[in-house]
């Protein structure tokens, strides 16, 4: 257990006793409302540690409802509002212009309106917390505490790319090809959430949460709330053309493809007899999902295997907050 999940279970888990909370095992809460269920996520973006201060105000604006909105597809949720919590030093007009003007392109583009919110001073860092609100069937939100031994695990998209647009910006890599390097910076900056797949998660998904700290570790947590263990075959792990080329010439690695967090993919389970509908079903609204391995009995933490059956070497799961 992490730092960030020991402080969660310790302080937070006792005072949330409405079934609907989950007891802070899941990605996001659930509330009966009407003829659906309102899901509720929320997730903070904080300077020096989710986005750079040199970021564009527009992208920063971006990845902090996207951030949300990838979990609403996690849960098989179609997004409905979002309410906002800005802290900032000073209200720099220019700033807060371009930043609400990236923020009102991502409500018109995923159908996700601003709701309300709060704006406070802080001689910290620039900190933004938003809370968004998904509806899904009544009993319909996909956890993560439900997957069983036989199922498929799934993730979509590409792994990787964000950490590695991160290192570029931090100077830890570098790529001469400034497309390459653009589009790796731009995973980082700008999520994709994957709410085109919402529905095929929902109706064909076993369990699922998205990839934000580091596939390899938000794996592990999967298997912890459900119970089971995983094989997972290192090779079928889907990474783009760039991030291979930057682990051939030694300038990363998998294990920091694996463990670096930023990704906002969805990582599932599903049932093998199931596997071809969703998989048809994820073409039909043009996202990528990968098998990767299946889900086993037992409670040992998931094994990482190479191309000759051999144990890969994590020393580290995922990005930690502490």
């Amino acid at each position: 257990m992490s730092v960030e999940d020991d402080l969660i279970a310790r302080y937070f888990k006792p005072i949330a006793t409405n079934p609907g909370a989950l007891g802070l095992t899941d990605d996001a809460a659930v509330l009966r409302g009407g003829n659906d269920d309102l899901v509720v996520t929320t997730d903070a973006i904080v300077e020096g540690v989710h986005f750079r201060s040199s970021d564009p105000p527009e992208t920063v604006a971006k990845k902090a409802l996207r951030v949300n909105l990838s979990d609403l597809a996690a849960k098989g949720a179609t997004p409905a509002g979002f309410v906002l919590t800005l802290a900032l030093r000073e209200p720099d007009e220019r700033w807060l212009s371009a930043f609400a003007s990236g923020l009102a392109e991502d409500a018109i583009t995923f159908d996700c309106p601003l709701l309300g919110g709060d704006t406070v001073g802080t001689p910290g860092p620039l900190t933004m917390s938003i809370t968004a609100f998904g509806r899904a069937p009544v009993g319909g939100m996909i956890l993560r505490s439900r997957a069983q031994p036989g199922d498929r695990i799934v993730v979509s998209g590409t792994i990787g790319d964000a950490a590695l647009g991160l290192a570029i910006l931090s100077g830890k890599v570098t790529v001469d090809a400034a497309a390459i390097r653009e589009s790796l910076i731009d995973r980082y900056r700008v999520p994709q959430p994957r709410i085109p797949l919402a529905e095929a998660v929902r109706h064909y998904a076993r369990a699922a949460m998205d990839v934000s700290d580091g596939l390899a570790g938000d794996l592990a947590k999967l298997c912890i709330a459900s119970g089971v263990s995983a094989i997972i075959d290192a090779a079928a792990v889907p990474l783009s053309e760039a991030a291979r080329g930057l682990i051939e010439q030694g300038q990363t690695s998998f294990v920091s493809a694996v463990s670096g967090g930023d990704d906002y993919e969805v990582l599932c389970t599903v049932a093998k007899d199931r596997w071809d509908d969703f998989a048809r079903a994820a073409r039909n609204v043009g996202v990528v999902v990968t098998p990767i391995g299946e889900i086993i009995a037992g409670n040992a933490a998931p094994k990482w295997l190479d191309t000759k059956g051999e144990d890969v070497a994590l020393p580290r799961l995922s990005y930690s907050h502490f």
